[in-house]
This record gives C-alpha cells, sequence and structure tokens, in this order.
C-alpha cells in the first residue's frame, strides 16, 4: 500500500508534464535554479568548510611559530646573561675576595633570577644566592654537566617539590598551584601541582689563561610568570588582528597543568590549575607530535596550537599553547556562506524571471485561451483571449476563438452578474472570520502572558512571606527580651540595638522584594544618615579586628550635615576601610576617623568621612590600579573586590572616595558624600582622576 501510494504520488506530476505546455516550459526555465542552485550551494560549503579550516590551520601554526621563537629567545636570554655575568670582571674580583655573595644577590634580582649559584670544578657549591647548601652536587643537570666539559648553555628543566625546596622554600610555595576540575581532562587523583618549570642555564668561569676555575648556574621559575604569557599574548595577538569578539591566549603548561596563562575561568581570575584536555595530553605528551585543530579549552572552543616542551634531558615535561576563540570565526564563515547563498539565490531567482517572461511570449496565448476556457467553464460568459501581440498561428487561433464566444455573450451575463455578487459576499465574510480570528489569538497570548506574571508575582510574595515570619519571631523576641531583662539589659543594650539593626535590614530585603511584587506600593531606601553614628556603629563592628592588634583609635568627628544614602551601603563601605587600614599595621598603630561638613561655597553641600592608618603605605605604581576590580597585594587572601564594590557604591549616589599615600607614609581613604544624591546609572564610566587610587583589599 505505502508503494502503490508512492508511485501514484509521483505519477500525478508526471502527467501534469505531459498535458502541459506551461509545465514544460516551466521545467525548462526552473531546471537551472531547481538542480543548479543547491549544487553551487554544495560546493560553496564544502569549500567554505575545507577553506577554513586551513585557514585557521595555518593562523594558528603561524602563532605558534611565533611563540616558540619568544620561549627561546627567552631561554637564550638568560644563558646569555649568565655567560655575561660569568665572564664579568665583577664576578672575577668577588671570586678571589672569596665572597662572590653580595654580587650573586644583586646580580639576581637585576637579571630577574630566581637563584644564583657558584659552582666548583666538580658541580658542587661554593656558594649560592638562596638557601642552597655548600657542597651541594649539581653536576647530575645537564646544564651544568655542559658547562663543565664543553661550554654554557641553557633549557628548561623541570624541578620537582625537593629540588626547589633544597634551594629556597619560597621557590616551592610560589609553585604550587592548587588543581582545578576541568572538562575533557584526564582523570588526576592529585590536588595541587608541587612541580615546577625552570628556565635553567649554566656558564663556565675561566680565568686569565682560559682555565675552568668555577661554575656558575642560575634559574628562573616560570611557575605563576604571568608576565611572561602575557607577552607571548601581546607579540602574537596584537591590537586589530583578531576579528571582534575574539580572543587571543597563551598558555605554559607542566604535564597537562597550566601554570601561567592568561585564559580567564570567570570574573577575570585566570585558569591557573586547569588542565588540557584528554586528547590534546596524548597527542602532545604522549605521542610527542603537534596539534593544530580546534580544542576545547577550559569552557570554550578554541582554534589551538599545542607543541611538547623538552627539558635538557629530552623528555617531554610540558607544552607550549596559542589559541584563539573559535566563535567569532565560524560567524563569519556562517555569514560570508549566508551572503553566498543569498546572492547566488537572488541571481538565480532572477535569470529565472528573465527565463519566465521570454517565454511567456510563446506560451502565453496557448494560456489565455486555456485561462478563458476554465473561466467559461467556471460561468463566466464574457471571457475572452482578448488581443494578443503574437502574429502567428496561435495569434490567429486565439483571435477565432474570440468569435466563437461573442455569440454566447448574452446569455452568460445574468449569470456572471449573480456569480459576481456571490464572489463578493464570499470574500468579504473571509476578511471577517480572519480579523475575528487574529483579535483571538492575540487575547490568548495577552491571557497567557497575565497568567505567567501572576505566578512569578504569588512566587515572590509568598517567598517575602516565609522570610517575613522568622524576622517577626526574632523581632517579637528580641523585645520580650528587653521587656524581661529591664534595667538588666543595659550591659548588652547595644548588642540589641544592632541585632534589632539587622532584623530591620532583614525587613528592608524583604520590602524589596514584595516590591517585585507589588511595586506600585513602595518608593526607595535612600534616609537621612548621621554619618558620626554610622561611624560608631562599623567601630562596634569592627572590634574584634581592632582589638586583635595594638590599635588606637582616634575620633575627630566634626560633621553636622546629614546626607541621603542607604544605610547598609554606607556601613558596607566604612567597615572595608577600617578593615583595611587595621591590615595595613600588623604591628599596631593608630587609626584616625575624621568627619568633616563640605564647605557650600567651594564644593557641593555633603560630609567628607576621612580614613587614616600608619602603616606601611600604597607602593606609587600601585596607586593606579586599587579600584580596579580583582586587583590585589594580598596574594594569600583576598579577592581584589572590596575597594571596587565600595567605590561603585559611593558612586552611584554622585559621591567619590579618593586616597592619598606614599610608602612608608601610611595611607588616607577619603569618602565624600552628598546631602543630596546625583544617582548616576553607569559609575565604571565615571572619571577616577581624583580617586583611582589606594590600597588593594579583601
Amino acid at each position: 500500500m505505502a508503494l502503490r501510494s508512492i508511485l501514484r504520488a509521483l505519477r500525478l506530476p508526471a502527467e501534469r508534464l505531459r498535458s502541459s505546455v506551461r509545465a514544460k516550459l516551466l521545467c525548462l526555465v526552473l531546471a537551472p535554479l531547481l538542480l543548479g542552485f543547491p549544487l553551487l550551494m554544495a560546493l560553496a560549503w564544502y569549500w567554505g568548510e575545507t577553506y577554513y579550516h586551513r585557514l585557521m590551520v595555518s593562523r594558528v601554526g603561524s602563532d605558534l611559530a611565533t611563540a616558540r621563537g619568544y620561549f627561546e629567545r627567552v631561554i637564550d636570554n638568560v644563558g646569555s646573561r649568565l655567560g655575561a655575568l660569568a665572564g664579568s670582571h665583577e664576578l672575577a674580583l668577588a671570586l678571589a675576595a672569596g665572597a662572590p655573595g653580595p654580587v650573586l644577590a644583586a646580580r639576581r634580582g637585576a637579571q630577574g633570577l630566581d637563584f644564583l649559584n657558584v659552582l666548583d670544578v666538580n658541580g658542587r657549591v661554593l656558594h649560592s644566592s638562596v638557601a642552597l647548601p655548600a657542597g651541594s652536587a649539581r653536576a647530575q643537570w645537564p646544564v651544568v654537566a655542559q658547562a663543565i666539559g664543553a661550554g654554557g648553555s641553557s633549557a628548561v628543566d623541570l624541578f620537582d617539590a625537593d629540588e626547589l625546596e633544597a634551594i629556597a622554600p619560597a621557590l616551592r610555595e610560589r609553585a604550587q598551584i592548587p588543581l582545578i576540575a576541568t572538562a575533557r581532562a584526564a582523570p588526576d587523583a592529585r590536588g595541587v601541582e608541587q612541580r615546577g618549570l625552570v628556565v635553567h642555564a649554566a656558564a663556565p668561569v675561566v680565568d686569565g689563561r682560559g682555565n675552568l676555575v668555577a661554575v656558575l648556574e642560575g634559574g628562573m621559575l616560570l611557575n605563576g610568570n604571568l608576565d611572561f604569557v602575557d607577552t607571548i599574548n601581546a607579540i602574537v595577538y596584537r591590537a586589530g588582528t583578531l576579528p571582534l569578539g575574539s580572543q587571543g591566549t597563551a598558555t605554559l603548561f607542566v604535564g597537562d597543568t597550566r601554570i601561567a596563562t592568561n585564559v580567564r575561568l570567570f570574573e577575570g581570575a585566570r585558569a591557573l590549575g586547569t588542565r588540557a584536555s584528554a586528547e590534546v595530553r596524548d597527542h602532545v605528551l604522549g605521542a610527542g607530535r603537534t596539534w593544530l585543530e580546534t580544542a576545547f579549552v577550559v569552557n570554550d572552543w578554541y582554534v589551538s596550537g599545542y607543541e611538547p616542551v623538552v627539558d635538557s634531558r629530552g623528555e617531554r615535561v610540558g607544552m607550549l599553547y596559542v589559541g584563539f576563540l573559535e566563535a567569532p570565526f565560524r560567524d563569519a564563515k556562517r555569514l560570508a556562506l549566508g551572503v553566498i547563498a543569498a546572492v547566488s539565490l537572488a541571481i538565480s531567482i532572477a535569470g529565472a524571471l528573465l527565463a519566465l517572461r521570454w517565454a511567456r511570449a510563446i506560451f502565453l496565448p496557448i494560456e489565455r485561451m486555456h485561462a478563458t476556457i476554465g473561466r467559461i467553464e467556471g460561468g463566466d460568459g464574457a471571457a475572452r483571449v482578448g488581443a494578443v501581440d503574437s502574429r502567428d498561428e496561435l495569434g490567429g487561433l486565439a483571435r477565432e476563438f474570440d468569435r466563437l464566444l461573442d455569440g454566447l455573450a448574452a446569455q452568460r451575463a445574468e449569470l456572471q452578474a449573480l456569480a459576481a455578487s456571490l464572489d463578493r459576499k464570499v470574500a468579504e465574510r473571509t476578511q471577517d472570520l480572519a480579523a475575528a480570528n487574529a483579535e483571538l489569538r492575540a487575547a490568548q497570548r495577552q491571557l497567557v502572558m497575565s497568567e505567567k506574571l501572576a505566578a512569578i508575582g504569588e512566587l515572590t510574595a509568598g517567598v517575602a512571606h516565609e522570610i517575613s515570619n522568622p524576622a517577626a519571631v526574632i523581632q517579637g523576641n528580641l523585645d520580650l527580651l528587653r521587656e524581661e531583662l529591664g534595667a538588666h539589659a543595659a550591659p548588652v543594650a547595644n548588642e540589641i540595638r544592632l541585632i534589632h539593626e539587622q532584623v530591620e535590614r532583614i525587613r528592608l530585603i524583604v520590602t524589596k522584594l514584595l516590591q517585585f511584587a507589588r511595586p506600585g506600593e513602595f518608593a526607595g531606601y535612600v534616609d537621612l544618615v548621621d554619618v558620626n553614628a554610622a561611624l560608631a556603629d562599623c567601630l562596634v563592628l569592627t572590634r574584634q579586628h581592632l582589638s586583635r592588634r595594638d590599635i588606637r583609635v582616634v575620633q575627630a568627628l566634626a560633621a553636622t550635615c546629614p546626607v541621603a544614602i542607604n544605610l547598609q551601603e554606607l556601613q558596607q563601605v566604612l567597615i572595608n576601610l577600617i578593615v583595611n587600614a587595621v591590615q595595613a599595621m600588623p604591628a599596631g598603630g593608630t587609626l584616625t576617623l575624621e568627619t568633616t561638613d563640605r564647605d557650600p561655597a567651594t564644593d557641593a553641600r555633603g560630609v567628607c568621612v576621612t580614613v587614616r592608618d600608619t602603616g606601611g603605605g600604597i607602593r606609587a605604581e600601585d596607586l593606579a590600579r586599587i579600584f580596579d576590580p580583582f586587583f590585589t597585594t594580598k596574594k594569600t587572601q583576598g579577592t581584589g573586590l572590596g575597594l571596587s564594590i565600595s567605590h561603585t557604591l559611593i558612586e552611584r549616589y554622585g559621591g567619590r572616595i579618593t586616597v592619598d599615600s606614599a610608602p612608608g607614609a601610611g595611607a588616607v581613604f577619603a569618602v565624600w558624600l552628598l546631602a543630596e544624591p546625583v544617582y548616576r546609572n553607569d559609575t565604571a564610566a565615571s572619571a577616577r582622576a581624583d580617586g583611582r587610587n589606594g590600597r588593594a583589599t579583601t
């Protein structure tokens, strides 16, 4: 039955083609469009995919070659600098005096190295700029052995945690990177990467007669060396080399673990500790081949280039990677293919229309006669072929056909009028039904949307109600506690007041939820705030931080002008500044808190709150970045968001935060508040010339 149905469906077009001249002409005209266009698009798609793949592979291969050249130049530069130091007169004099320690310490920092060792001719340590004990054997490293026997060399070597600990405990700590679970990566039971990738170099020290008297060994740890990968990224992916929206990245791996990268995880955090996919690891580290292909990198697809990093022993110990986000290129490819398809389709349609117009001159008389017959069969007695331009046999046949129809015109006139009237009524009714149907569909869509919004409002109101109940219980029991204790509550009156304020804060949060459900019933949350009282509350909330260190608090609260601001947000800013100031004085000091009224004659009406500490101050190079998100000088704690968030909160009301500091002279943060807020929608774009300097925060 199914086969019979298919054959019947195919038979109908075939019969139509055999019985219609017009159908035959249309097939001849439309054949290029129906057959040529799909074939053209298939070829264009195949060519686009092939060329796109070759272009991406070629581009990332060139980028990888550039990155490799820079990496090799860094390794060679370390060896060259070490060789220059080994042959310097300064080192020769220090060795002759038997005290090269100061020279090693000075030149280690100047040359960006993490350790410098002077070895004897057997490769044992004589002097070290770090903690490596005298007599330690170093000849097992190929670069040292080559410096003893043939001359200076440099390479990349992999140091385990014990070797780094022996050189300097700080190097072991710097090398440690916590591993982060990564999609598509091979399973790894370790929780921390403790190995260190080091640019390792050694150079012979010879006397005036060319005799070997010592060996100079040095190294630079690459774990966490962000300047290295940022420089590669800046060289390979200069501004304007990638289309809008793409991102170039560079990474250095120990094994399959990222130890230096500018690939981002979230909120700008670098993806240190994430790992390469299992297929990339097997291809590059397992087989020792270069990967030039699309790969999944952390959380997206990148056009990627990986190649193995080989140490001085010829073993594959890591990978060098460069790549760029594939999505913009893929979108550009699809846009180009879409444009090609649209242009090709337009050309095909235009050609078909021109061919149809030319063919119309051939089949127009036949088509008009066929149409006239159809109209007559439909009851149109006045139907005529009419004048035709054709002067051939088909034109004569059309004119003779009209003469035959003239005899029937009178009899069909009345029937034609009735048919026309009926057609008009049917058309009008159809239009009325279509309009009614459109209105019904619009009403249905509006009803569905209203029900969705009502459901969201009920859910929000329910959540607010569930939060209000425990808050009300807390408030009620707090009031009962105050009544029961009576005068005995005086020692903890301040704490009871603070609990009451936090319950009030919960109530404000509930009010914001209810505002979503019933926005017409609420206004804003800005109150007139006494900054002196707010600052006193902040001292109570931070007293644990103050009590842990020998901090003396000096207050000069002279402000009298209230300011319109959200109290909780102001307390958040002031607490953040106080905690930062305390952390800047680990050995104790003086914390000075001042409030003054701003002079309306020269400044906007409001209040200035000053937080001053006697800590170590802020470096000049850090001042310009102090309010940047994620910038922090506290490498073991904090996220670098505190000052950035504080800056945003104050700017929201038209205020600003400024900072004045110098190394060794402490820091002064000033919060400038307006009596009447000037709300800003985009505080990130506001000028920070008078305040974007300061200390990093948690």
